[in-house]
């Protein structure tokens, strides 16, 4: 955060004092009578700029650029991009070490380099949070709690240990422990502060924002009446505080949007995609034409002769059971963000108690789970007395954390994989995450709904999606009488009465006031206390990045690159969870090779998300995605043909051949490149297989500028041009022509040679920071040359 003295907004300093403490904060009220028409986002937004401003990361013209929004940018008139500094960073332990944006988020690091440690000492975010996150196979047990904690402390005792150390070795880190939540959750009832407050060094303390924004929500859970009136005094000063029935404090927006509430229908998304809804009275319709439709987000190009198509299998209990498309083989509500709603969950328990007293049930071989995001779900679904109805429909308490929406359902019993696999089932999981993207959720489970927890018990109950709750009954009672979904569904009163009832502060207050101790399996993990870690070359989770290797305190040099090959050639909407897989470990993959030779079974294999401190697991799990298709290749999956020995390859063993033979590699792909979840192993991954260039239709902002983090060039096809409309076949070999270093320029045109068929393309640096970034080598390499100035 600048000092108000060295900031050329240093003159908008405004205090005030409370209990004998003097609060400073930028008066942006101030700055221009535009503020007041600012809508609330954007202010924060003219903050951060404001505060941060360096004239490097953040320049004057940022903020102006801000300030000067108009509702005319929606129609294209002006593209802007600002730089924008988050008050903290939230990691979750699936990532091992910082993310690529944030490297240098903690204080008083040592690293070491070369075996020359180095005092460093970067300007921060406030806080750095690591959140552990749940890797487990769910039993379906009444303790199945207990059995996954300790195997998650089994499995991940390495991942633990680095994660603790870190904790006392560097500031302003905090460490969640693992069994304490999911990181969204923890964040929205213990960590978010609305308003952060940080010690100056003159004796004062500086108010700022942070971004997630109630004060009732504050006090329900447990935040303290003088933090509240502190944050109040501070938002009213800067006119954060919004009063709705003042229209006088209306915002100017860009568009205005009416919403006729009767129009809203209960929905769920998917099949493949969370951003594809389908209201649930077409969900019947809807599945049957995803049947038949060709390969694609709504499509799996069932023959018309397989649409009847059924497996026969047994189950434990000696029955015989029939899967066909569209039965559910997972139901789940996950630890994401609708956990994090008590209306939902404590709505979904008392659809459990409905059902249960309806008399109906779950077929067993569907697995459930109930895996809230923080205890204080736990304690309310206690409380309101739901959790024996929910148990009685297999949605045990599993575990906190982050679970069935990244793939960490585990296995479906093997009669049931084999019935789907032989027969070419498309079955479904049907969870209350918010993600479904291919490959995702299940290797099994090739369709994916999005629904609400009430939702989840509804279709596990039916035992198919292709169902219309309108006229199908869900089961029958004891007496023969048809069970209709209306017919459980609770009211909004009767889940209002009862989270008026339950969600207390003061279960809060237990619940967080114990975030920090942890387990005795946590208070009892031994970690070193120094400053550098003490790598361990036999480790499988935890190895030291080969990110610096070679690293000189002088730039590298830069030149063109020639003699590329594409290394795979994609369609449109490849996501992060085609790039970056967090799920399990193929038997048959590269990364299960590399394990295997360390000795590990495949029992031990674990998940891409747990094993994301190894760069040379991940480096293999690259594009490990099942269901990815690659042009180049003659089937589905992680393969690629390389050239041009024309050979058929998995996709790390191609990248290997093509470094022995310094050849530098590039990807062709269609629009929205990176989409989903941002994840700094999508931009890490293929920085490690040698790719050097994207050429892209288009990008997902998030995702592009994480490639500039790590040094790989975005290029983007010229608007109404593709590789379609050029004829590229993937199979050439590409020059890419470079300006001189000094000559690097934010959105130059950039000529590509592919075998003599030349085209422009444009450079995605939109900034001067990505030039620089880039000129260093990426965001990490460019920090440490900083930090050693």
């Amino acid at each position: 955060m600048s000092t108000f003295g060295a900031n050329p907004f240093s003159h908008l300093e405004e205090s005030f004092t409370q209990d004998g403490n003097v609060y400073k904060y930028f008066d942006l009220p101030k700055i221009d009578n535009k503020y007041d028409a600012l809508p609330f986002s954007i202010r924060i937004l003219l903050e951060s700029a404001v505060r941060n401003c360096d004239n490097f990361h953040v320049l004057e013209s940022d903020v102006k650029s801000i300030l000067n929004w108009t509702p005319a940018l929606k129609q294209g008139d002006s593209d802007v991009e600002v730089s924008f500094k988050p008050a903290r960073v939230i990691l979750q332990d699936f990532t091992g070490v910082p993310a690529v944006v944030d490297f240098a988020a903690m204080r008083d690091a040592v690293l070491d380099l070369g075996g020359n440690p180095e005092k460093i000492n970067p300007i921060c975010p406030a806080d750095l949070v690591v959140d552990h996150s749940v890797q487990v196979d769910f039993a379906r047990t009444t303790d199945a709690l207990a059995k996954n904690q300790s195997l998650e402390f089994e499995r991940n005792k390495e991942r633990f240990t680095f994660l603790k150390w870190g904790a006392q070795a560097f500031n302003n880190m905090l460490i969640v422990p693992p069994g304490s939540g999911i990181v969204h959750q923890v964040n929205l009832e213990y960590l978010a502060r609305v308003v952060f407050e940080t010690d100056a060094t003159d004796g004062t303390k500086i108010l700022y924002p942070d971004s997630v924004n109630t004060l009732s929500y504050m006090r329900q859970t447990n935040r303290s009446e003088k933090k509240i009136h502190i944050i109040r005094e501070y938002l009213k000063a800067t006119r954060q505080l919004r009063d709705y029935a003042l229209q006088d404090q209306d915002p100017t927006y860009t568009e205005s949007v009416t919403l006729d509430l009767s129009t809203v229908v209960t929905s769920v998304s998917g099949p493949k995609r969370p951003h594809d809804r389908v209201s649930v009275s077409s969900m019947f319709e809807d599945f049957k034409a995803c049947l038949t439709s060709p390969v694609g987000f709504k499509g799996f190009a069932v023959p018309p002769d397989a649409l009847s198509a059924s497996g026969e299998f047994q189950w434990e209990d000696g029955k015989s059971y029939k899967l066909r498309h569209g039965s559910v083989v997972i139901a789940a509500i996950t630890s994401c963000t609708n956990t994090s709603n008590p209306s939902v969950m404590l709505g979904a328990g008392l659809l459990a108690k409905n059902a249960v007293e309806k008399g109906l049930s779950i077929l067993p071989y569907i697995k459930t789970s109930l895996s809230p995001g923080s205890g204080v779900v736990t304690y309310y679904l206690k409380e309101s007395g739901v959790i024996p109805y929910l148990e009685q429909l297999g949605f045990d308490i599993v575990g906190y954390g982050c679970m069935t929406c990244i793939g960490n359902s585990g296995p479906l019993e093997e009669n049931v994989v084999n019935a789907i696999e032989k027969n070419g089932l498309v079955c479904c999981g049907v969870l209350s995450g918010n993600r479904n993207f291919e490959g995702r959720i299940h290797p099994n489970t090739r369709a994916n709904y999005l629904a609400s927890p009430l939702l989840v018990i509804a279709y596990a109950i039916a035992g198919r999606v292709d169902i219309d709750f309108e006229t199908q009954p869900l089961g029958v009672d004891g007496i023969g009488k048809s069970v209709f979904l209306r017919d459980i569904w609770p009211t909004r009163s009767q889940i209002q009465e009862v989270e008026r009832k339950h969600v207390i502060p003061a279960m809060f207050q237990e619940v967080y006031s114990k975030i920090k101790l942890g387990s005795e399996d946590w208070q009892t993990l031994e970690v070193s206390d120094g400053k550098l870690y003490p790598w361990s070359a036999a480790s499988t989770y935890i190895k030291r990045p080969p990110f610096f290797e070679g690293m000189t305190r002088q730039l590298p040099k830069l030149g063109s690159i020639e003699g590329a090959r594409c290394l795979l050639f994609l369609g449109d909407s490849v996501t992060t969870d085609h790039i970056s897989p967090a799920g399990s470990i193929a038997r048959n993959s590269p990364a299960a090779r590399y394990l295997a030779e360390r000795h590990l079974t495949p029992r031990d294999f674990n998940s891409y998300g747990s094993r994301r401190g190894n760069d040379a697991v991940m480096a293999r799990g690259t594009f490990a995605n099942i269901r990815l298709v690659n042009k180049l290749a003659s089937k589905t999956g992680p393969r690629t043909v390389h050239m041009p020995s024309q050979q058929d390859m998995d996709i790390f063993d191609a990248a290997e051949r093509y470094r022995q033979e310094g050849t530098p590699l590039l990807l062709i792909v269609g629009k929205d490149y990176g989409s989903g979840s941002s994840r700094d192993w999508a931009a890490k991954g293929p920085f490690l297989l040698g790719i050097k260039a994207v050429i892209a239709e288009s990008y997902e902002r998030i995702h592009r500028s994480n490639l500039v983090g790590m040094g790989v060039i975005p290029l983007q096809f010229l608007p109404g041009q593709s590789a379609d409309s050029l004829h590229l076949t993937g199979r050439e070999m590409f020059n890419i022509t470079l300006p001189k270093r000094d000559d690097l320029r934010p959105g130059q045109r950039i000529q590509v040679n592919a075998d003599g068929n030349v085209f422009e393309t444009t450079l995605r640096f939109d900034t001067e920071v990505d030039i620089t970034y880039y000129k260093n080598g990426g965001i990490l390499n460019y920090m440490i040359r900083k930090m050693l100035d």
